[in-house]
């Protein structure tokens, strides 16, 4: 999975419209191959990225756990420990 798509799921507070459009930017750009398509393929890239990020609302917005929710601060000090550990 790419680096940059981030859980979005039971966090306080909960995800926003702007980080699943990013995660599904993140996604489509990683399929595709292409950071930035032609302007040929333009129009599909951004059928896709829509249709993405509005399944994914979905599927964040109907999951359920019993877990308490993330704190989204401790989530980013343990990635930045991991991070750390991994590249010194």
């Amino acid at each position: 999975m790419c680096r940059n798509i981030r859980p979005l799921f039971n966090f306080e507070p909960p995800a926003t419209d702007e980080e699943v459009a990013a995660a599904a930017l993140q996604y489509v750009r990683k399929i595709s191959g292409t950071r930035k398509p032609s302007k040929d393929n333009l129009r599909a890239f951004d059928r896709a990225v829509a249709a993405i990020a509005k399944a994914t609302r979905e599927l964040v917005d109907t999951l359920e756990t019993d877990a308490p929710p993330k704190n989204r601060e401790d989530e980013a000090r343990k990635a930045r420990a991991r991070a750390a550990e991994r590249y010194g």
